[in-house]
């Protein structure tokens, strides 16, 4: 395993796991900030876009009260509808580095990104550890799956009432959730988009310990498929 981790992986591996060694006192007890938007994207990636900062400032923020209860019941309801799902992402760097390819979800634990090439990476979690695999270099790191956040929306039963959500904020067309995590060994801030219609996962946009932003959006996406279990298959002898 990597001795630590990091916000030095690439970005969506970053991203989804949040991998930040710098502290996060800043960022905990900053005041509400608009929800940051997504770079331009190309005309075949339709997704639900994220608010402008006019719409952001008059967005309804709402913090651990009754009033964001119906809309997390819903998005559990969504994740525990299926066990799989697939698609296509793209993914946009806080330094304008673009990168996409494919994902596969099979709950409980599993999830497979894979890049497309000029990028070397492949990414799997096989319901214990995730491995960060280098294809140009035939290396690979391992981390923990229960130590990253990945565990949100890998659990077999969802559950965002919990007390994992800090924040909600709703907008007429998308709510967007706010997560904080801030441990020895994962710290950064995570916000997860939802389509606030059909409450799909539209996009996740994490915050750094810097301030940086990583934005992904999910799109073409089929759930309920059956998938090649060695989608999820970790090689620990390479």
């Amino acid at each position: 395993m990597s001795s630590g981790l990091r916000f030095g992986l690439p970005a969506l591996v970053a991203g989804m796991m949040m991998l930040a060694a710098t502290g996060l006192d800043a960022l905990a007890g900053a005041p509400i900030d608009p929800v940051p938007n997504p770079r331009p994207r190309p005309g075949y990636a339709p997704v639900a876009t994220a608010p402008n900062p006019a719409r952001a400032e008059t967005a309804a923020v709402v913090r651990k009260s009754g009033k964001s209860g119906n809309a997390l019941a819903n998005i559990n309801a969504y994740f525990n509808g299926f066990k799989t799902m697939e698609g296509q992402f793209i993914q946009f760097g806080p330094h304008g580095e673009q990168s996409e390819g494919d994902f596969y979800i099979a709950r409980p634990g599993k999830i497979r990104f894979k890049y497309n090439p000029p990028v070397p990476l492949d990414v799997i979690a096989d319901g214990r550890n995730v491995a960060i695999r280098n294809t140009r270099t035939a290396t690979q790191d391992y981390y923990p799956l229960s130590k990253t956040p990945l565990r949100y929306l890998l659990a077999d039963n969802i559950d965002l009432t919990s007390g994992v959500v800090n924040e909600v904020r709703q907008e007429p067309d998308l709510i967007a959730l706010i997560i904080v995590e801030d441990s020895r060994l994962v710290k950064g801030k995570l916000t997860l988009i939802f389509d606030r219609q059909t409450y799909e996962l539209k996009q996740w946009i994490v915050t750094d310990a810097q301030g940086l932003n990583t934005s992904v959006a999910v799109y073409n996406t089929t759930t309920g498929a059956r998938l090649d279990p060695g989608l999820f298959k970790i090689n620990y002898y390479q």
